[in-house]
């Protein structure tokens, strides 16, 4: 039950970020597509690329802030990467939408954006969550062997706990 509130959690800061990102992504492609006449495929990958960076900075310091930083180039990499993917999952449907639909008013290029952004916001979740911002693992106290343990089979059985103590921190970690 622990873990269902813990994810509930995670799931609701995922969604105030990803708002505030709709917010950008929205309102930069409405500027460029609308208001300076972009193609709209072009005003959409400019919109999500800005997205992306805000993102970025609301999940790194707030929403996985607890997350293992250490490397943080193989972190940013793979965000990149799930984001581009989410971006051509966003442009893909506008672009299905617009080119083989026909389907090409200002509301209807704004309902395929909506559309594009809920499937690939699922995808970044999955993935983010999955690979990019990974759970530091849980320390395990180690086992201390006792000072008076003389007996080679006292030894032996310290040790196995201390294998197995090891083995369950690297189960965790994974």
């Amino acid at each position: 039950m622990q873990k269902v509130r813990g994810i509930r959690g995670e799931v609701v800061k995922f969604g105030i970020v990803g708002l505030s990102g709709v917010v950008v992504n929205f309102a930069v492609f409405w500027v460029c597509n609308i208001s300076m006449g972009i193609a709209p495929l072009r005003s959409n990958i400019a919109a999500t690329v800005i997205a992306i960076a805000t993102n970025y900075l609301g999940y790194r310091y707030w929403l996985y802030r607890d997350r293992d930083a250490a490397s943080r180039k193989r972190e940013i990499t793979l965000f990149l990467v799930f984001s581009g993917f989410g971006m051509l999952i966003e442009t893909g449907v506008l672009g299905f939408s617009q080119y083989v639909l026909g389907l090409d008013s200002n509301f209807e290029k704004m309902g395929a954006k909506v559309v594009g952004l809920a499937i690939a916001t699922v995808f970044r979740f999955v993935s983010y969550r999955t690979w990019v911002f990974k759970a530091l693992p849980e320390t395990v106290e180690p086992v201390q062997p006792a000072a008076t343990a003389v007996d080679g089979q006292e030894l032996a059985a310290q040790a196995e706990l201390m294998l197995a103590a090891e083995q369950i921190r690297y189960a965790k970690a994974e």
